[in-house]
């Protein structure tokens, strides 16, 4: 590997996402990965996960991995209401930037109402936006890399589908994407001041940026400018109307933010797209994606798949054996995790950011996608809000 290049990361946040993130960096071919350290206020959690990777370094205070030299690259696993202020920073440091999902959002201002998820949709739509056109600037004026962790974008059964999508010129008509799950763990998923919405900006992104980039593909391959135009949506609170013992298979425990949403996108050539994303659904993760076109159909089963059906009568030395997400039970039949960060998308997309810095070219999920795809969603809530059509 001596004539491979290096390239060498500090990561900021030491959650769940930053373990998926270092599982990938270490699949990663072609470069050598040199993850020099990890920040993490909580400084237990921050060790745990260098000592799982074999991460040399360990800081509490973000400032010091963009005060290292050596560092090239900035990989921000943090809350969503960091990442604005730390891309803007690490770029300001002269740092290439990873940011996970979702990019940004409206997650509260001083005289606002409380909770956060009472001020008017507008504000927050006005305010986002504002926010992205800042982003952007910083990017250019940096002249550094922007790659936005939106792993749909990398998950197999989309890529191959773009590569049809390229290779046939084919038109698309109508796209759906979902995911659907039983909620959250984390307390921050029922606060707007902590995700920036609900299941819609928390879930709906993955589906949504898929889509886009879709659209994106098809557009280029076909010589054609195509973009979004409107937007219409429904959002609530389904689970408001259980009891605490209907409630006990769902995790889901909403205070100002949506439990489901629905939205339906309108695009400039008069195609269609809708997303559903929704905290209500036992059964595991469904995440999905149809594609209808002039000359064909396309089904992306990212989870569950049929990769692999196992049949258990009991769970006897399957403690710490991982078999599929937000599923209590590992008896009966299930559909089974292989390679999920794989399948799932987690590898591709850091395989394409290392080689996007290390030779200097964009990544398939840019700035531009990530922009894009925030400013629907917030769209998207303004249309629920007022029952009306938002035009962009």
């Amino acid at each position: 590997m001596k004539d491979f290049p290096t390239v060498t990361i500090g990561i900021a946040g030491a959650g769940y996402a930053a373990h998926l993130h270092c599982s990938g960096y270490s699949r990663v071919h072609g470069c050598r990965i040199d993850i020099r350290t990890v920040a993490d206020p909580d400084r237990a959690r921050a060790e745990k996960l260098a000592a799982e990777f074999d991460i040399p370094g360990v800081a509490t205070d973000f400032r010091d991995i963009l005060a290292d030299p050596a560092i090239e690259i900035i990989d921000i696993v943090t809350p969503p209401c960091c990442h604005a202020r730390m891309i803007e920073e690490a770029l300001a440091a002269g740092k290439h930037v990873i940011c996970e999902k979702p990019l940004t959002g409206y997650f509260g201002m001083p005289g606002d109402p409380a909770p956060v998820g009472e001020v008017p949709k507008k504000r927050m739509y006005d305010a986002v936006c504002a926010e992205l056109k800042c982003l952007e600037a910083a990017i250019a004026k940096s002249r550094r890399r922007f790659c936005y962790a939106e792993n749909f974008v990398y998950a197999p059964p989309l890529v191959r589908t773009a590569e049809i999508l390229t290779a046939k010129k084919s038109k698309i008509l109508f796209m759906r994407g979902e995911e659907l799950l039983k909620g959250s763990s984390s307390a921050l998923a029922g606060e707007w001041s902590g995700t920036g919405g609900g299941t819609l900006i928390r879930c709906g992104t993955h589906p949504l940026t898929g889509l886009l980039y879709l659209k994106r593909r098809e557009a280029a391959a076909r010589g054609e400018t195509v973009a979004p135009v409107s937007v219409v949506c429904d959002t609530g609170q389904a689970t408001k109307c259980l009891d605490e013992h209907d409630h006990r298979h769902i995790s889901a425990r909403p205070h100002d933010v949506e439990d489901f949403a629905q939205l339906v996108i309108s695009f400039s050539d008069g195609t269609k797209a809708s997303v559903l994303a929704t905290d209500t659904a036992l059964g595991g993760t469904r995440n999905a994606v149809d594609v209808y076109c002039s000359d064909g159909v396309f089904t992306c089963n990212i989870t569950p798949n049929d990769i692999l059906s196992a049949y258990c009568l009991d769970e006897e030395g399957l403690d710490g054996v991982a078999f599929s997400e937000m599923l209590p039970a590992k008896t009966g039949w299930n559909k089974v995790f292989v390679c999920d960060d794989v399948i799932r998308g987690y590898h591709g997309e850091l395989q394409d950011f290392v080689e996007a810095v290390a030779f200097d070219r964009e990544p398939e999920s840019s700035f531009e996608l990530a922009a894009q795809t925030t400013r629907l969603i917030y769209a998207a809530y303004l249309a629920a809000e007022t029952g009306e059509r938002v035009v962009l």
